[in-house]
Order: structure tokens, then sequence, then C-alpha cells
């Protein structure tokens, strides 16, 4: 029988915000981040309002890949600190009301992994079929490659092994054999040891490579998505509020299928690809059309499930889902430059420099992401509206360190800014122009506007829970999304154009009242099911809709 599920569902009403914690503080004066670093800003984070803190790989690494390159799934990357002050951490992050997850990167290990290592030495080693190896590179595959330009093909040689060994990713990165029980079973033990350590679940990195079973010879005694659900009950058996967070860019229709059954016995959340794609595609043309579309293409999904929504995650800002044609207007538009762009499907470039540091702008399509039905994820620094560093390599220019104050390492470390494993940003983005210090000191500033409308979001649980629909409008510039939950009904309205805009909503059969404004204090009235709403250049709207009875 499947365990039940708990009926908390926090993560319906969380905010997530995802940091690196190398990038984040560092409390040593090494120019790395590290947990000591962190838990003193935790206090920030609380305040910001998020509820729900992602980490991104903390584990021994090479780091040839952010530490997504891990040598050990049990450790803390000594450089980030030790255990103790990972549990130190932990516990003061859920003092304060903050959940942790953090990715758990299965589907391959590093080159330098001692699991990789026995493999390639010793054909008997257990560790050998932890691996997928071939005498020759297979002519039925599989051949594509996660990062074309970087990659010329998905199998390498490895001279001491003999063999060649499969990599989705890159060469360092050798695949695990999902089809072998033994690395199942290890799996579940790495799930079940983080659980231990009072984490709250995890963002599954790369979901359908870690189940692909092309090109293993050995079959896989369950079926791919048998095991995926296999594994959600095991993580409910451990921690009955612990949530799994996929990543899965494919077609929407490709995307239920990782959600489970009716009831929802897979994956919890699943990132919304296809809502980010459109809507860059939507804000580039400053027309809604094409997030309307891309929304409604959206798959029903179990009622316990949910979508996670973002504007910029930690990886390349992909641009796959687009047609060609559709991609070339959002590099025109935000990335002309082919430096601000990556593997010829996405842009390198943080959101406030892609739109010249429009603030209106800004603000808007981060109260769409906030809106959108689901839960709004952030990275780290996009409260207080941080921009990329070009000079750094491929996608790790959005992986700057975070701006605390002005000065050349802007708070983040007391090392010279030579010494920083990762340098900040330039121009005006430089920690100078764009700190946390001087936000927090400005009534006005983005920092305060994020601490505002995290506050309303986590008020107003009818985007995360309710029920959603697209309400069509005559002004195409304009996405309305009403969401009904338990007898309530939240309206909100985004406009993409420059100019001043008066929109009529139809909103059928309901009762004559106000719409109390969630965000300002400019009421409206609903008379006879409409609602009258003028909206600025690239004005952002929220109302909750009550009766007069």
């Amino acid at each position: 029988m499947r365990p039940a599920r708990t009926s908390d569902l926090w993560w319906k009403d969380a905010v997530i915000y995802c940091l690196d914690v190398e990038t984040f503080q560092d409390s040593d004066g090494d120019g790395i981040g590290d947990f000591a670093g962190l838990t003193a800003r935790l206090d920030h984070l609380a305040g910001l309002g998020v509820t729900c803190l992602w980490l991104m790989p903390f584990y021994p690494t090479p780091n040839r890949d952010d530490g997504y390159d891990l040598t050990d799934h049990y450790a803390i990357d000594p450089a980030l600190g030790t255990f103790g002050d990972f549990t130190e951490f932990v516990r003061a992050a859920r003092h304060l009301g903050l959940r942790v997850i953090t990715d758990l990167v299965v589907n391959h290990t590093s080159d330098q992994h001692p699991w990789f290592q026995q493999a390639r030495r010793d054909p008997d080693s257990p560790y050998r079929d932890f691996y997928v190896w071939r005498d020759e590179v297979p002519a039925e595959g599989p051949h594509g490659v996660v990062f074309p330009g970087e990659q010329e093909s998905a199998w390498s040689f490895d001279e001491v092994a003999g063999q060649y060994y499969h990599h989705r990713f890159y060469a360092h990165q050798p695949d695990l054999n999902v089809a072998n029980e033994a690395v199942r079973d290890e799996v579940r033990k790495i799930i079940g040891f983080w659980l231990a350590q009072g984490l709250s679940g995890f963002r599954v990195d790369a979901v359908p490579f870690f189940l692909e079973t092309d090109g293993i010879d050995e079959v896989m005694e369950v079926a791919p998505h048998d095991y995926l659900r296999d594994l959600c009950d095991f993580l409910t058996r451990r921690n009955g509020e612990a949530v799994m967070l996929g990543e899965v860019n494919l077609e929407p229709d490709r995307q239920r299928e990782f959600f489970g059954d009716e009831d929802g016995d897979e994956l919890q959340m699943l990132f919304n690809f296809i809502g980010m794609q459109t809507m860059y595609l939507a804000l580039a043309r400053g027309d809604a059309t094409p997030l309307v579309e891309g929304l409604r293409s959206l798959p029903d999904i179990p009622a316990d499930a949910q979508w996670a929504n973002f504007a910029r995650n930690h990886d390349e800002l992909t641009l796959d889902k687009l047609t060609d044609a559709e991609r070339d207007e959002v590099f025109a538009a935000f990335g002309p430059d082919p430096d601000m762009q990556v593997y010829d499907r996405g842009l390198r470039r943080r959101l406030p420099p892609m739109l010249d540091r429009d603030e209106r702008r800004t603000r808007l399509v981060y109260s769409l992401m906030l809106a959108l039905p689901g839960t709004p994820t952030l990275f780290y620094g996009e409260e207080i509206g941080m921009g990329e560093n070009l000079d750094v390599e491929g996608r790790r220019s959005v992986r700057t360190p975070m701006q605390w104050t002005g000065g050349p390492t802007g708070g983040f470390s007391t090392a010279a800014v030579d010494d920083l494993r990762r340098p900040p940003p330039g121009g005006d983005s430089s920690p100078d122009h764009v700190n946390v210090r001087d936000q927090r000191r400005d009534p006005d500033s983005l920092l305060r506007w994020f601490e505002h409308v995290i506050r309303r979001r986590r008020e107003v649980p009818e985007l995360g829970r309710g029920t959603w629909q697209v309400v069509d409008v005559d002004d195409a510039a304009v996405l309305v999304l009403r969401a009904d939950l338990a007898g309530r009904t939240v309206v909100t309205l985004h406009h993409l154009g420059p100019d001043e805009a008066a929109v009529e909503v139809d909103l059928g059969d309901q009762p004559d009242g106000i719409a109390r404004d969630l965000l300002g204090a400019d009421d409206l009235s609903v008379a006879d099911g409409h609602l009258s709403v003028p909206l600025g250049p690239f004005g952002h709207r929220w109302f909750r809709l009550e009766s007069d009875d």
C-alpha cells in the first residue's frame, strides 16, 4: 500500500529561494562562501519572507561543474565548512521557519568519485556496473549531448578501463546505471541520509536523464516510472512532509508523466519551463498571447501536485522549447550579442540587465512570476536586481557573489577581489550600484518592494492552491488570471506594453462588490459582473473580490 502523503502540502504556499553556499557569504576570508557565512545571513532571508531554501550542491567536488560533479554523496565540501557547520545551519533555518531542500544529483558522478575510480581499474569490481560501458560506441545511441559546443559525444574512451563510458553531460561526469539494482538502492540511502539530517526534500537534477535506459545492455527489472514512484514512496515513508521538485524540461504532455497517476504518486512538483520560456517571448513582443498559449498548453495535474514558477534559475536561461524564429526574437530583445548566448538555445544573463534596468518592467516580471499558478522560485540576488558578469565563462556568469554592501567584493568576503572564486560584475551591476545595505535604507528600492509583494503572496493562498484560469480581455498586451479557492477569488493583471491601458474584465456571475487592492490602496468596484482596471505602462495589480453581502 502506498504511504499517505502529508495533508500539509506546505510547498503549495511556499516561496522558494535558490542559493549557492560558495557564493552567498564568506565567513573566514578565503574567498569562498561557507555554511557559517550563510547561517549569519539567515535573518536577511527570513526578513525577505521566503519560506524554503534550495541549496545547490554542497558535496565534495573537483568543482568543474559548480558541484554537480560530486565525489561523495554523504559529505560536506571542506571548502564550505564542517558537518557541524551544516547541522547548525539547518537548526538555525528551522528556528526561523525556513525549510531546506537540496539538489539530488544521482544521474551522474564526477570521474574522480571513488565508485568510478574503482570501476575503471577493476572489471570485477561491484562498482563496474554502477556505470554504463561499451567496447564500441553503439550505433543505436544514445548520442545526444546536453552541452552542444562543449561536448562532441555522449561517449568517451577510458584508457584504464579499456572501454567507452556513457555521459549525457560532460566527459568528467560519467552517468550512473539506473538499471543496476545496487545503484537504485544507493539512491534510496542517499535520500534517507539527508532527510535524517533535517532536510525537507530535494530538487531532483535532470530527471529524464536519470531515468533513461537507452544504451544500457542490462534489463531494468522495473519500469523507470515505477522506480521513480518507488523513490517518492520511500521519501514519504521517511518524512511525510518531504517534497521532490523535478527538473523536467520536456513538452507539456510528457511532463505530465512525471507527476504519476491521477492521485499524484510520483514527483510532487515540476519546474514550469513552458511558462518561463513563453513569458520571455511575450515580454519580447509586448504581447501576452504566447504566455497565454503556454499556460493553456499545460496539462491538468493531480490535486496535490504543483508547478514551480521562475523568472531566472541558476542555469542557462533555456529557450529550447521555442521555435528557431521565436528564439531569435528573444535573443534580439534580451541578448543580441552572441557572448550573451549559450549553447545556441539560451541566455546567460540576469533579468535586470536584460530589461536595461527598467524598474517598472523588472517589478512587472517578478509580480507575474509570483502570481502565476504554482509556487514561486527565486534565484539569490534577484531581490536586489543583481546582474551577470559576462567575463565569467558559460553558465557561471549568473553565479556571482551575493552583493551585501558596496566595495570591490560587495561585503561577500574580506579577501582581496582577485582571491574570490568568482568575481562580481562591474558597471551598473557592480556592488557599488546594487547591494542589500543601500536598498534596505531606501523605502522605494526593489528589495523593499520584494519584501512587500512576498508578504502579500503568502497571504493569498488562492494563488498557490486555487483553481485558475486565463480571463480573455480585449488588450493583447494584458494577461489576466483568476484563481478561486473555497469561495474566494483573486484576480491579477499584468500589462506587458509601454502605454496606458484600461482593461474591462468579465467576471461572469460575480456579485457586485469591491475588488480589494492587494498591492496598494486603490480598491475598485465590481458591478454587473465586470471590473474596470486602469493600468500604467508595464503595470501590475492584484485584487481579491469581496461581495457586498
